[in-house]
């Protein structure tokens, strides 16, 4: 009897591997060094890309000439006799003889001895594929249906017993019951798990590009997607397809989640629906907590946890094993398996959830776990005990970890209660002022001054801090200064406070020009190394890049904070408090280091989480790097969207220096695209606030000056080089007195624009060498590339100046190099900076800019989308250029500017 003509021929037919889906590279890196391995095993989830994994291997495979047979089992193969039947047409289509009469005799073994019928068919299969000059790969998908002990016995002797050229792999969302211990140590298994097996975040962004269409996500939206999935590929196709069919959803990427009908659809079918009842009841209760182990799952669920934790890590139930070093393990849900838990367990009503999150709350606090004690009573509705387990705790268990949840007892607690506890009081004035709700605060300090709780000593010592920390917030950098010099002796108490305290003072300092101070503080007070499990001290730490940056050194800004930010991410998550500040920092001297495509990974997803609510520094960052980062891929009207709502956000916090930024950054752009009434009229409001704060001292002096750099823009924008340089000398003064390198790098580069209109040329030259020397030292590059292709002609002039050193002509060398060809930048036209305008012709710096262009045939549009302004802004500026010159056509513009020297 021929049994292959009974057989379903699909099930031999691996899955097409079209343009959809991405190489998973590192994994079959991994499959590759294990080709002379007897075994390969994949295991994982539904959904999480096992099948498509070794269908790509198998096409390497094919191609360097080995023989591949393909088996997919169902549901129908769990019992022995079909099994062994498509196992057996399987060994055939590698060339292995097993004749349809050995396979007879097997199935008679059912009802005899199996065992020897089982060594028979063994054995005939592995000397037939000993014959055969090739190596055999055979590969069995969705194993996890084979229920039945004598086919694993069977498939454990052919893989005990493989001859050198033949390999199996096996693909199953459960751990097959196979005895691989002797192999492991002979090195004759390769095993790829579930934690290898979700896309990391560059196969993400692979996978959305590829599967998208005409839609384009920005690095922010790639990241939001693969955090909220964490690389689960059936879930990143489920919003692949749900963004090209709405793309209309993409405004609401943050919103979405398990509540996709398509994934709640793809839960229930191919995770829960097949999972007895006992099993979905304790995953249900379970998911109150983001992490639980066997003793939490008891306490919390009142069922036997250690059998059912069990099971769910053999089954890959979505659930991971975080790295701890407890004596038992501990285990999280994926965060979309979680959500679509939870939602289920919200159906039996609010008091059953509650209990669940009091007994939560129990055992954490037994076990001193306070962040996670107070979470669970928090949500239990268990506010008194929230409190109590604050003010009890020891010192140093606070950590940055909190704040989310102090903000949500903050909300909820009386507050009679709040100022009858001391420490909970304090804790919550620093916390509400860390995260930009200092007006709250303040209130709060002066309601506790005037009610006498202030004469209690541990309140009345630690005010000057919370006073400092909502001063910072205020950016009142002088009056924390004096609030803070005198406290360290009583900081240095408690770890927590003096983290604090050093990135409060640290940065007070570095903003008004004393950082030898700064660094010597941190100098002075070392974080350990082993300090660095609480997140604060991480934080403390990175505050020297912060410095760093402060004071313009972004190369050295870079180096370290690129440690930390790893180090805070392994320790305490990517989206975590540490990692996003530190993030937030490296990723402005990322960007003024000119590594754009780092600078954006670092602020994907988490810039948001610092520019609303952190240190007034840390939100300036977030913010202005946001908005470069997007101007070079989305409208400049978007830009100016976003930054005039942020000036809206800090101006409601008070924050005038951050507002004064954000509109310097928009008379900018506005300038670049031609638009100097829009500019001039965002150049008033600045110039006011310049006026209000002409007085001012610490980080606020700087509002002047920024407004001062703005008038500069607009001067020369107007052709009034002398109005620029009046202009530049309040800026001049400012970044000199507070050592500002970057501010005097970008003085320097506005004046010598100024004097090289006014043919001041050995002054342009000066300012240019100056501009580059500070430059170098520091490591700045983008903020000269940002000033557009006039900058690069100009510093091209200064090309072998014997004032510049050897280090400062290699860095402009460097920065030459990018003009034209950086992200962002335009190609600057070949203008002579030296060249003389005859007289009596009066072309703009922007008129000679587009000539320049013109005289490189460039159309209107071309030249529109070269500069970044509209294609009626070029048409009038072309028209004004032909009427000042008296000429006709572009043509002859070309051919006049040519003979006059201005181009080359």
């Amino acid at each position: 009897m021929d049994f292959d003509k009974l057989l379903v021929s699909t099930k031999f037919a691996p899955p097409h591997i079209g343009s959809r889906f991405i190489p998973r590279k590192h994994l079959l890196d991994q499959l590759r060094d294990g080709r002379r391995c007897s075994f390969v095993l994949v295991t994982g989830g539904a959904g999480f890309g096992k099948t498509i994994l070794l269908a790509q291997w198998r096409l390497e495979l094919m191609k360097a000439g080995d023989e591949v047979s393909w088996l997919s089992l169902s549901h129908d193969d769990k019992q022995l006799a079909s099994f062994v039947a498509y196992l057996t047409a399987a060994l055939r289509r590698l060339g292995i003889a097993v004749e349809d009469e050995m396979l007879l005799e097997g199935l008679e073994g059912l009802d005899g001895d199996i065992a020897k019928a089982t060594d028979n068919v063994v054995a005939a299969t592995l000397n037939a594929a000993a014959v055969i000059a090739k190596d055999l790969y055979l590969v069995i998908d969705d194993y996890h249906h084979v229920d039945d002990q004598r086919a694993h016995r069977l498939v454990q002797k052919l893989i005990d017993h493989c001859p050198a050229n033949l390999h199996i792999a096996i693909a199953s969302r459960a751990a097959p019951p196979l005895l691989l211990s002797r192999l492991r140590v002979l090195g004759r298994v390769t095993e790829i798990g579930f934690g290898e097996l979700p896309f990391n975040a560059d196969e993400t962004r692979s996978f959305l590009a590829q599967n998208l269409g005409t839609v384009r996500l920005n690095a922010e939206e790639v990241r939001l997607i693969h955090d909220k999935t964490s690389g689960w590929p059936a879930s990143l196709e489920l919003m692949a397809i749900m963004l090209r069919s709405r793309p209309e959803t993409r405004a609401r990427l943050r919103e979405l989640g398990w509540s996709s009908a398509d994934l709640q659809a793809y839960l229930a079918e191919e995770v829960v629906a097949h999972l007895p009842p006992e099993m979905i009841d304790f995953m249900e209760q379970v998911s109150v907590c983001r992490r639980f182990n066997v003793e939490l799952a008891e306490a919390v669920t009142g069922g036997n946890a250690a059998a059912l934790i069990r099971r769910a890590e053999d089954e890959n139930l979505l659930m991971y094993r975080v790295e701890s070093d407890d004596r038992l393990p501990w285990y999280r849900f994926h965060p979309l398996f979680g959500e679509f838990l939870a939602a289920r367990l919200e159906r039996r009503g609010a008091a059953h959830v509650d209990a669940l999150h009091r007994r939560a709350s129990r055992w954490f606090a037994e076990h001193g776990l306070l962040g996670e004690a107070v979470r669970h009573a928090v949500w239990g509705g268990e506010l008194e005990f929230a409190a109590d387990a604050i003010d009890q705790a020891a010192k140093e268990t606070w950590s940055l970890s909190f704040i989310s949840l102090m903000l949500n007892l903050l909300d909820r607690l009386p507050q009679e209660t709040l100022f009858a506890h001391p420490r909970l009081f304090f804790l919550g004035c620093l916390t509400l002022s860390m995260t930009a709700r200092h007006a709250k605060a303040e209130r709060w300090l002066a309601q506790i001054r005037e009610s006498g709780a202030a004469r209690n000593p541990a309140i009345s010592s630690k005010l000057p801090l919370a006073d400092a920390a909502v001063a910072m917030q205020r950016d009142d950098t002088q009056r924390c200064i004096d609030l803070l010099e005198p406290l360290h002796g009583i900081v240095s108490e408690s770890p927590y406070l003096l983290h604090f305290y050093l990135c409060l003072l640290g940065y007070a300092y570095a903003s008004v020009g004393r950082h030898a101070d700064a660094y010597k503080l941190l100098d002075d007070n070392p974080i350990d190394p082993a300090e660095r499990k609480n997140d604060i001290a991480l934080v403390a730490e990175g505050s020297r890049a912060l410095l760093l940056l402060t004071e313009g050194n972004v190369r050295e800004a870079a180096r370290i904070g690129g440690e930390l930010v790893g180090v805070a991410e392994s320790l305490h998550g990517r989206r975590s408090v540490s990692a996003s500040v530190t993030a937030a920092t490296l990723g402005e001297s990322c960007y003024e280091l000119d590594r754009l495509d780092e600078a954006r990974e670092l602020l994907a997803n988490r810039a948001r989480l610092v520019m609303q609510a952190s240190m007034p520094p840390v939100m300036l960052s977030a913010a202005l790097v946001t908005a470069r980062l997007d101007l070079m891929h989305t409208s400049s009207e978007a830009v100016l969207t976003f930054l005039d709502a942020q000036a809206v956000h800090y101006q409601g916090l008070g924050l005038h220096r951050l507002v004064a930024c954000m509109q310097s950054e928009q008379i900018r752009i506005l300038l670049n695209i031609g638009q100097r009434a829009r500019a001039g009229q965002v150049a008033a409001r600045l110039n006011e606030l310049g006026t209000s704060h002409r007085n001012a001292d610490g980080v606020r002096a700087e509002i002047p000056a920024v407004a001062a750099l703005a008038r500069a823009r607009m001067a020369l924008a107007g052709n009034d080089p002398n109005e620029a340089l009046l202009a530049l000398q309040v800026a001049r003064a400012h970044a000199q007195k507070y050592r500002h390198a970057r501010m005097q790098v970008q003085e320097n580069l506005l004046a010598a624009f100024a004097l090289d209109e006014l043919k001041r040329f050995d002054d342009t030259s000066a300012r240019l060498v100056e501009a580059v020397q500070i430059a170098s030292r520091f490591g700045l590059l983008r903020m000269l590339l940002d000033e557009g292709p006039r900058a690069g002609v100009l510093l091209a002039g200064v090309r072998g100046d014997a004032r510049i050193d050897e280090a400062a002509a290699a860095h402009l060398e460097d920065l030459l190099a990018r003009f034209g060809k950086a992200e962002g930048a335009r190609p600057a036209p070949p203008l002579r900076s030296s060249a003389k305008v005859p007289e009596g012709v009066n072309l703009t710096p922007r008129e000679l800019e587009i000539l320049g262009l013109v005289a490189q045939a460039m159309t209107n549009k071309r030249i529109a989308l070269t500069l970044n302004i509209s294609l009626d802004t070029v048409k009038w500026n072309v028209r004004n250029i032909l009427t000042k010159l008296d000429l006709s056509s572009r043509y002859d513009a070309m051919s006049w500017a040519r003979k006059q020297g201005l181009i080359e």
